[in-house]
């Protein structure tokens, strides 16, 4: 398990790469965009972008896979137990001082080196995952965050030319997330911390739908931003609600209401 300060790199940064990031600022699909921007430049099996506020709060949580849905899931069970207070890197930028200015960090470990058991086995040996390399962020608030991108067992382990990579594209990923931080839609979304997990187990464009409400945009708006039918978004919408165990927009702008 190490960590390091990102030292100055003069790789290139593609322009599709920076576009496909910052097209996921203030959306659900932040970790979509960030592991499909990443995966041009290295290989990765999923993506996951946590933040926790400065009492300790969960405030943006998105989780991407590169097949089926496995790291929204493992995403939904790290918010649902809290694992973020087991963290490594999360409980190490935790016990840091707030800096002056925003700091950022290169962080990697094997699953193997996690000492909680029903941690370990929930994010990494469960879902076949080998290890996780992350940007790690950590702002004069006391906000912290970490973007993380996971190999699994069967892909090769992360390498210096892997390392050089995030070194390279850490600013942009940094930045995104403290963007997307701020954003009406995680502010909403987390108005009511039962509803991140719930988000999580919807499909894609049920998610999107979803932000752009949460965002509000109404449903022809939504329909003219996707580019779909206004009857496309009304079935995503209410499929969505009934996932969320919601039964109306005003119950979604509230926060979502009980957990189902």
């Amino acid at each position: 398990m190490k960590r390091w300060r990102i030292p100055p790199s003069d790789l290139p940064i593609a322009p599709a790469v920076i576009g496909e990031v910052l097209a996921g600022i203030g959306t659900p699909q932040l970790a979509t965009h960030c592991l499909a921007a990443m995966q041009r430049v290295l290989p990765a099996t999923f993506c996951t972008v946590f933040a926790v506020g400065a009492a300790g709060a969960l405030e943006a949580v998105s989780a991407a896979s590169s097949y089926g849905n496995t790291a929204e899931r493992t995403a939904a069970r790290y918010i649902a137990e809290r694992f973020d207070r087991l963290d490594p890197h999360m409980v190490w930028l935790a016990a840091r001082a707030r800096p002056k200015q925003a700091q950022r960090w290169i962080g990697h470990h094997l699953g193997d080196e996690i000492e909680d058991l029903a941690y370990r086995a929930a994010c990494y040996g469960d879902v076949g995952i080998r290890e996780r390399a992350s940007v790690l962020l950590l702002l004069p608030t006391g906000q912290r965050a970490a973007v993380s991108f996971y190999r699994s067992l069967a892909q090769p382990a992360f390498d210096a030319g892997d390392f050089a990579q995030l070194e390279a594209h850490a600013a942009l990923l940094a930045d995104a997330t403290a963007a997307h931080g701020r954003s009406a839609v995680v502010a909403r979304e987390t108005a009511d911390p039962a509803l991140a997990p719930r988000l999580l187990a919807l499909s894609q464009r049920e998610r999107e739908v979803i932000g752009h409400l949460l965002a509000g945009r109404t449903a022809k708006a939504t329909a003219r931003e996707m580019g779909i039918a206004l009857t496309t978004v009304r079935t995503h919408q209410y499929r969505a609600f009934r996932r969320l165990g919601i039964g109306s927009l005003k119950e979604l702008l509230r926060g979502g209401g009980a957990a189902a």
